[in-house]
């Protein structure tokens, strides 16, 4: 149950944490570092969901390179819930080889792995998937039908087989994307979501997919394998104080490890709301979560970005375009503490010797305007 829990508890980390300190969880190994590769859309995998080789590049390379944590893009849990053309599937054994062989690589550079297990929802594209897609309710903007109760047991369902897949196929364990308005996000806003049954209304029902995925997986799933959970902090109709109590609940139950909050830059104030005017990072570092890890995304560049989120509470500094920028971040800034990453625009050319295929290049260059260098 929901209840009123303050959100101004200890922070977990006490002291001085310098980002090359090792990271323990409730379950599975810990990081050597507090590093985490973000799961980054790439576009490089094959059109049934099978992993490329441009993809297992990309992300062995960021293991080579020193990441504490490395994630996946969003993988996908359901063919129709695709959110982009050549995204990584994970929603049947078709893929294992691929994962499989991705995973032993990963594992070999001492790196945790990490799947992160998704399902576009509204936003899977109608002309992708084939078909209507779905969400937590009707929605004309983007002509989506609403999941019917048996569906989103079956959703349900599939996240808990993909995390199995994921942990036969060796990776220590996996993230549900729960954040940036795709599905599990949709059925968390009280604006998207208008279901009557046990899924819609109150915070307790509009999460309860969440928490049942959450426990289907501590229930199918070794006590050595780790999950994490992203989280969006506002936006997508989303509610801060809401995703507190979200946050709150998800260590109560002793079945989490990592707390992935997104929020987009790390330096923003709450808008709205009983935290508006409040620093969101501070918000979420000040949850007390026992031993139930924080990491933060958002605009973290600069080595001094990584210390002062640590400074502030955070465990896990979440690492997206400048990881992008530079495979080899942590033992760059190991090396010199006066690492001074690039900012783009950069050439294609340093992408490609970064290990980003040329149609990861494409990808950036049409999605993040002034990213590539053209």
């Amino acid at each position: 149950m929901f209840g009123a829990r303050s959100a101004t508890g200890v922070c977990h980390s006490g002291g001085v944490t310098s980002p090359f300190d090792p990271l323990s969880f409730l379950h599975g190994p810990a990081m050597p570092n507090r590093f985490m590769l973000a799961p980054l859309t790439n576009c490089q995998s094959h059109a049934d969901g099978t992993l490329s080789d441009d993809e297992h590049r990309w992300l062995t390379f960021r293991a080579q390179g020193g990441f504490g944590l490395t994630m996946t893009c969003a993988a996908h849990v359901q063919a129709v819930g695709q959110g982009f053309g050549g995204q990584l599937g994970v929603f049947g054994d078709e893929h294992l080889d691929g994962l499989t062989r991705l995973a032993a690589d990963l594992n070999a550079t001492g790196t945790v792995s990490y799947v992160q297990l998704h399902h576009a929802g509204m936003r899977s594209p109608a002309e992708l998937i084939g078909t209507q897609p779905v969400s937590a309710s009707d929605d004309a903007a983007t002509g989506a039908r609403a999941l019917t109760t048996d569906e989103v047991e079956q959703v349900v369902a599939d996240f808990v087989a993909a995390a199995r897949r994921a942990e036969r196929a060796g990776f220590h364990g996996v993230e549900l994307h729960g954040a940036h308005g795709y599905l599990i996000c949709q059925f968390l806003s009280p604006q998207i979501n208008r279901r009557d049954d046990r899924y819609g209304g109150s915070l307790e029902n509009r999460s309860r997919m969440l928490f049942d995925i959450v426990d289907g997986i501590r229930a199918e799933c070794g006590p050595d394998f780790a999950l994490a959970v992203r989280l969006s902090s506002d936006r997508f109709g989303i509610v801060s104080e809401e995703m507190v109590e979200v946050f709150a609940r998800l260590v109560d139950t002793g079945q989490v490890d990592l707390v992935d909050m997104s929020l987009w830059d790390v330096w923003r104030n709450a808008k709205d709301g009983a935290h508006a005017g409040e620093s969101l990072l501070d918000l979420f570092a000040g949850v007390d979560r026992g031993e139930v890890r924080l990491g933060v995304a958002g605009k973290i560049h600069d080595p001094a970005d990584v210390r002062a989120v640590l400074d502030r509470g955070v465990d896990v500094a979440v690492l997206g375009r400048v990881g992008i920028l530079h495979h080899d971040y942590p033992q760059l800034l190991a090396a010199d503490d006066g690492f001074v990453p690039r900012r783009p625009p950069v050439g294609p050319e340093v992408l490609v010797a970064e290990g980003v295929s040329p149609t990861f290049v494409d990808y950036l260059a049409s999605s993040f305007p002034g990213f590539v260098a053209i």
